[in-house]
């Protein structure tokens, strides 16, 4: 899917806002598309990043964003970043960081409350959110505007966050998805093919730079300091393995950072870029909470909509006026 691709049609009220550059870094204007809510704000805004395994993808593979959060009042922010083919790690999330920098910047010309800003993203996506949210001062790329990079909760589906571990956690039978960014996927590889997609976005097989493989893993960057997480796994997923999803959350809880943790059953790889996937719900899942967030790890099981799930830890993350 390209940055041509035609965009669903936009709810009432909600205003596109295509095209705006962010950074140009590399020599490139690095391009997002904004969502506005009706009224003048200042409005929550959540940055949302594609999948594609770092290898593909842009700001338009992305599920309706004008139906889901846009309409109840968030100024949705998707953007571009730098893929493996053109420049791989730290490339990508130094983009990330970036952007919440000029959305901060600009927060005033785009009806945003700066200090309600989060990240959400689908897989890769999902990795990059989170290395941008618990490590932001470490990939404040040259690109970067002087203004603070933090941002106030992150949205982690299925993203991978310790690249050390991946081989012996996948499971063989598990199904691929059937979304768009899991329709382009090749078959997972181990970690010691360079052909590998997490080895594409590295710069070579984990075994030859370990160090590199760590910095680039969220659960290296793990302190009390992360914003309030929401990770979101399906049971079926053949891309990433869900333990993975298990360990940042026991990662974040040991630390003492708020996190929940929604491990939904039957669902497969990229679920997020479905559009109309409470539609098929609401969907068996277990939560989990850090007793930072309130929990005791324990499971909780619960029925809802994946969507409404979503928003529901937004407005419980980002209150305030003008929603």
């Amino acid at each position: 899917m390209s940055a041509t691709a035609p965009l669903p049609p936009l709810r009432p009220g909600v205003t596109l806002r295509p095209d705006q550059v962010f950074s140009r870094a590399g020599g490139q204007d690095r391009l997002a598309d904004l969502y506005l809510p009706a009224g003048a704000g200042p409005h929550p805004a959540v940055i949302f990043l594609h999948g594609g395994g770092w290898r593909f993808g842009d700001r338009r593979l992305a599920p309706d964003l004008s139906r889901h959060f846009a309409e109840a009042g968030y100024v949705m922010v998707s953007i571009d970043y730098r893929l493996s083919g053109e420049a791989g790690f730290p490339a990508a999330v130094e983009d990330v960081v970036s952007a919440i920098c000029w959305l901060r910047a600009t927060a005033a010309q785009h009806g945003v409350d700066p200090d309600r800003i989060a990240l959400m993203g689908s897989s890769a996506g999902g990795h990059l959110a989170c290395l941008a949210a618990l490590a932001p001062e470490t990939f404040r790329g040259g690109d970067c505007l002087p203004v603070g990079a933090q941002v106030a909760a992150v949205i982690d589906g299925y993203g991978p966050v310790d690249f050390t571990r991946i081989d012996a956690q996948r499971d063989p039978d598990a199904l691929p998805g059937t979304d768009p960014e899991s329709a382009h996927l090749p078959p997972p590889r181990p970690m010691s093919d360079p052909g590998a997609l997490e080895c594409l976005f590295l710069g070579g097989v984990v075994a030859d730079i370990p160090d590199r493989a760590r910095a680039a893993s969220p659960l290296s960057h793990v302190s009390a300091a992360a914003p309030p997480m929401l990770i979101a796994h399906g049971t079926f997923d053949g891309a990433i393995p869900p333990a993975q999803s298990a360990q940042l959350f026991e990662a974040l809880d040991r630390a003492g950072a708020r996190a929940e943790w929604l491990q939904i059953e039957g669902l497969g790889h990229g679920f997020l870029n479905r559009s109309a996937l409470d539609e098929a719900g609401p969907f068996a899942m277990t939560r989990r909470l850090s007793r930072a967030a309130g929990g005791t790890g324990a499971a909780i099981a619960e029925r809802s909509g994946v969507w409404q799930a979503i928003r529901s830890f937004l407005d419980r993350t980002l209150p305030g006026p003008a929603r």
